[in-house]
C-alpha cells in the first residue's frame, strides 16, 4: 500500500472515530466524575480514583508498547483490543450500579483507551507525512471536539432532568469504546520496530541518553501537574453544594465541556498550523501562559462571567494542548522511536495524573480553591522559567538522537 493510500485511509478512520473520542472526552472531563458526585455522593478518595483513570492507562503505555513490539501487533489492532476492554467494563458498570464498580470499571475503560496512545503516535508518525502531521491531526481533533460539545449539550439536559439516564449513558460510552474499536483495526500499521530489549521499561534509558528530552519532561512534570490538578476540582467546584454555586448538571456540562469545547473548535486549526511552522518551545511557553490565566480567571473571580472566561480561556490554550501533548515527540525522536520517547511521556505524564487528583481532593479539604489555583499558576511559571533555554532548539524541530552529543557537549 501507497504512502498516500495509508493517508487517506488512516485518515478516513481517524475521522470516524472522533466521534466517538468527542463522547468519551466528556466522560472522562465532565461525566463520570459528576456521577461520581451527585448519583453516588462518593467520598475524596472514590473521586480521585475516576479522576485518575486515563493516568493509570498512561503509567503502562511504556508495558503496553512493550508488549506489542515484542509480540509483533500492528499497533492499531492492538489499539483496537484496548478499546474493546474498555466497552465491556461500561457496560459492566451500567449493568450493576454499584459505586466501587463503577469506580473500577471506570479506571478500566478510561486506562484502556490511555494506554493505546503511544500507539495511536507511532500510527501518525507512520502515516501522516511530517508537514501534514499537525494540520490532519487538528483536522480530526475539531470532529472530536465538536462531537464532545454537542455530547455534553445533550447529556448534561438529560442528567438534568433526570439522574436515574447515568446508567443508559455509561451504555452511551462503551458504545463509544466499541466504534473507537472498530475504526481502529481497519487503520494501517507495521510493528514497531524490535531493538531486542527484554525490559518493558527498557524507553526509559531515552531519559537518560537524551538531555533535551529529559530536560523537557521536567518543564511538562511541573506544567501538567499544576493543569490536572485543577481539572477535576472544575467539576468539584461546579457541582459540589458545599461551594453554594446553584447550578445544574446542565450547567456544570455547559461550563465543563460546551464553552471550553466550542472555544478549541475555532482554535484547534490554528495550533495544528503553528505547531507545523513556529517554534516548540515558544509554542509551549505561549501555551503555558494561557493555561495559568485560565486557571486563574475561573476559580478566583467569583462570578458567572468569570467561569465562562476562564473557560474559553482553557479551552483555547487546551487546543494548542491537543497538538503540542500528542505530537511534540515526532518533532525530536527518530521515527523508529517515536512509539518509545511518547510511551515514557505518556508515562510521566500518568505518575501525575494519578497523583495530582489526590493531592487536590486533600488540599481542598484544607485550602480554600483559590489558594490551589494560586498555587497550579505557580508551577506552571516555574515550567515556563525553566523552558526559556530551550527556545534555541525548537527553532528547526531537529532530531532528538541528533541532539544528544551537541547538549552535552
Amino acid at each position: 500500500m501507497s504512502g498516500p493510500d495509508r493517508t487517506a485511509i488512516t485518515y478516513r478512520y481517524e475521522r470516524w472515530r472522533a466521534l466517538s473520542s468527542g463522547i468519551m472526552e466528556s466522560a472522562g472531563t465532565t461525566f463520570l466524575l459528576t456521577i461520581a458526585v451527585r448519583a453516588y455522593d462518593s467520598g475524596a478518595l472514590w473521586k480521585a480514583s475516576v479522576a485518575a483513570g486515563s493516568s493509570v492507562g498512561l503509567l503502562f503505555t511504556p508495558v503496553v508498547v512493550s508488549i506489542v513490539t515484542k509480540r509483533g501487533w500492528a499497533p492499531s489492532r492492538a489499539a483496537s483490543r484496548l478499546f474493546f476492554l474498555g466497552a465491556v467494563a461500561f457496560a459492566v458498570s451500567a449493568a450493576l450500579p454499584l459505586l466501587p464498580l463503577f469506580a473500577l470499571a471506570s479506571m478500566i475503560a478510561m486506562a484502556a483507551a490511555a494506554s493505546a496512545i503511544p500507539l495511536f503516535t507511532h500510527v501518525y508518525q507512520e502515516n501522516y507525512p511530517e508537514k501534514q502531521r499537525g494540520r490532519l491531526f487538528s483536522r480530526t481533533v475539531m470532529i472530536r471536539i465538536a462531537a464532545a460539545a454537542a455530547f455534553s449539550e445533550a447529556a448534561g439536559w438529560a442528567l438534568s432532568h433526570y439522574l436515574g439516564y447515568f446508567r443508559a449513558l455509561l451504555l452511551v460510552f462503551g458504545g463509544a469504546m466499541a466504534f473507537g474499536g472498530w475504526c481502529l483495526a481497519r487503520i494501517p500499521s507495521h510493528p514497531i520496530h524490535d531493538d531486542g530489549g527484554a525490559h518493558p521499561f527498557r524507553a526509559m534509558r531515552f531519559v537518560r541518553d537524551d538531555a533535551l528530552f529529559r530536560r523537557t519532561l521536567v518543564c511538562w512534570m511541573f506544567m501538567g501537574f499544576a493543569n490536572l490538578m485543577m481539572l477535576p476540582l472544575r467539576v468539584e467546584y461546579l457541582a459540589n453544594d458545599k461551594y453554594k454555586l446553584g447550578l445544574t448538571i446542565g450547567m456544570v456540562a455547559f461550563l465543563t465541556g460546551v464553552v471550553p469545547n466550542l472555544a478549541r473548535l475555532v482554535l484547534s486549526p490554528v495550533w495544528g498550523h503553528l505547531f507545523d511552522r513556529m517554534n516548540f518551545f515558544a509554542l509551549r511557553i505561549i501555551l503555558n501562559c494561557g493555561f495559568a490565566i485560565g486557571i486563574l480567571t475561573f476559580f478566583v473571580s467569583n462570578s458567572f462571567a468569570g467561569l465562562i472566561i476562564g473557560a474559553i480561556i482553557f479551552g483555547i490554550s487546551n487546543a494548542g494542548g491537543d497538538v503540542a501533548w500528542s505530537l511534540w515527540v515526532t518533532k525530536f525522536a527518530p521515527p523508529g522511536r517515536v512509539a518509545d520517547y511518547m510511551s515514557v511521556h505518556t508515562f510521566f505524564t500518568g505518575v501525575r495524573g494519578v497523583l495530582a487528583p489526590i493531592v487536590a481532593f486533600t488540599l481542598v479539604q484544607h485550602y480554600s480553591i483559590g489558594v490551589l489555583a494560586g498555587l497550579s499558576a505557580a508551577l506552571i511559571v516555574a515550567a515556563t522559567l525553566l523552558l526559556l533555554p530551550e527556545i534555541k532548539f525548537g527553532k528547526r524541530g531537529r532530531k532528538a538522537a541528533a541532539l544528544v552529543e551537541e547538549i552535552s557537549d
